[in-house]
């Protein structure tokens, strides 16, 4: 199945917890603290990346999968070392804020709406995204929203203020989870949800629901990576977070990022501008 500008390569690897780095910086400059999406973390694309990124550079990478707004957090106390999210008015107010420095497009894919085969809000018929939002509240439709402050949340919230609805119809619920707890919900309760299409396609084979919705250009989803500023903390590995940043927008990085796929399918496209070498 193709799809308009998106479908991407997935990736999966072990979260690390946060308090690990709470009593202070981590000195071993052979490690790179990464934070990142879930649904980088869920797609399974790290676990396929990272291997060869530390083959290549000696560097290991630690990663802390989070929502875009609690990475970008991390990375505004110096926690990590280096960030990569997809939520880009939040990533310019955090560069913009003096918090990282050099961004980089990575990759892309997109969101699509999913639910219940029998699709009781009429989702598939719809034209716009906005309509989408607009008839399944006005069927009081469950939709389950990961009500986290990811990058997918945001995009959610994003299309509910368009539509100038308030997402607090009796269908609603906001389950504060990353996207693969979300789509298994989803499943169970045979309600709505908006997902990023990698942990989809890496999802897809245990759930009980169908794309619905796909192709407004609302959903195109970019991904970015982002170092941590060193002039706030000194004490960060700049190096390594730099090393992982080139490597990522490198031709090897986009070409193995091309080529991830889950049931055949392509779950990211590699993205990196000309600028970014």
């Amino acid at each position: 199945m193709t799809f308009p500008r998106l479908m991407v390569s997935a990736i999966s690897f072990a979260a690390l917890s946060v308090s690990a780095y709470a009593e202070g910086v981590d000195t071993d400059q052979s490690r790179v603290r990464l934070a990142t999406t879930t649904s980088t973390y869920h797609s399974g694309l790290l676990d396929y990346l990272l291997p060869e990124f530390t083959a290549e550079t000696g560097y290991q990478v630690d990663i802390i999968a989070a929502g875009t707004g609690k990475s970008l957090k991390m990375g505004e106390n110096g926690d990590v070392d280096v960030v990569m999210t997809h939520a880009p008015k939040a990533e310019a107010n955090f560069v913009n804020a003096g918090f990282g420095i050099e961004p980089r497009s990575v990759m892309y894919n997109d969101f699509v709406i999913v639910g219940p085969k029998t699709d009781p809000a009429l989702v598939h018929d719809q034209k716009t995204i906005n309509q989408v939002f607009a008839n399944i509240a006005k069927t009081n439709a469950i939709f389950v929203s990961r009500g986290d402050d990811s990058g997918t949340h945001k995009k959610e919230l994003q299309i509910w203020a368009q539509t100038r609805i308030e997402p607090d119809f009796g269908g609603y619920r906001s389950v504060g989870q990353g996207m693969g707890p979300t789509l298994n919900m989803t499943s169970e309760m045979q309600g709505y949800t908006m997902t990023d299409r990698g942990t989809w396609l890496a999802y897809q084979t245990k759930l009980d629901l169908d794309v619905l919705y796909e192709g407004d250009k609302q959903l195109f989803n970019p991904y970015q990576v982002i170092v941590v500023n060193p002039k706030r903390y000194p004490t960060l590995n700049t190096k390594g977070a730099r090393a992982l940043s080139d490597w990522l927008v490198s031709e090897k990085g986009q070409s193995m990022i091309n080529s991830y796929r889950k049931m055949g399918e392509q779950l990211f496209v590699a993205d990196a501008k000309k600028t970014n070498s």
